[in-house]
């Protein structure tokens, strides 16, 4: 993973930039009923985790939109080439822990990495093992197919997109929806970014049929 920092002076959102740094509560996000069908028919066709297919299809997609992998780094801008999830885990009772994966590989090979890291993530608790700047918040609420969310940041300059997806339901027709939402800083990303990140997760889940 490599980093640069852009030219503040060639920035054509340089004023987006300084006026949403302003505002309380800079962040932008939305909601969307993701068909995820081909991502349920692979993982119950081949025995693997629906979770860490959508986590590994969402990290791709949100890689793909450059502002996704931006982060507000004082007065500038920090862009990565590619960016790790932080992911919840839950453990016993009602606590989870946070796993770090990251995703630019095979999915075989995404499968094998994340199921040692998931094993190993309950001793760590909420301590992050990574640059935690450079992450994705990946969370999930499988116990609701809700229809909006509102996340906890710790506002200012916080700048990690967070991707967090609910339960899935069938369709009177057949197909698999799941809520699926972004919120990411306003300051870095517009609606046309989020919108580009849905269409990027649409085509990685199409992919899924070429896996089996």
């Amino acid at each position: 993973m490599s980093s640069h920092m852009l030219d503040m002076r060639c920035y054509a959102r340089k004023a987006h930039f300084d006026y949403f740094r302003s505002l309380p509560y800079p962040y932008v996000g939305v909601t969307v009923d993701q068909d995820v069908t081909e991502a349920y028919r692979f993982s119950k066709e081949t025995g693997r985790s629906f979770y860490l297919t959508i986590l590994h299809a969402a990290a791709l997609a949100a890689d793909a939109v450059p502002e996704l992998r931006q982060r507000i780094h004082g007065d500038q801008i920090i862009e990565y080439s590619e960016c790790p999830t932080s992911h919840t885990e839950r453990t016993k009772g009602s606590a989870y822990c946070y796993c770090t994966l990251y995703h630019h590989m095979s999915l075989s090979d995404y499968f094998i990495l994340a199921e040692k890291a998931r094993a190993n993530c309950a001793s760590k608790g909420i301590t992050e093992d990574a640059d935690v700047e450079s992450m994705y918040f990946i969370s999930s609420i499988p116990w609701l197919h809700y229809t909006a969310l509102i996340q906890p940041v710790a506002g200012g300059d916080e700048s990690n997109p967070r991707i967090t997806w609910g339960r899935y339901k069938e369709t009177e027709t057949g197909r698999i929806m799941m809520p699926v939402s972004v919120l990411a800083h306003h300051a870095l990303v517009d609606g046309k970014h989020l919108a580009q990140f849905y269409t990027n997760l649409d085509q990685e889940i199409e992919k899924l049929h070429m896996e089996q």
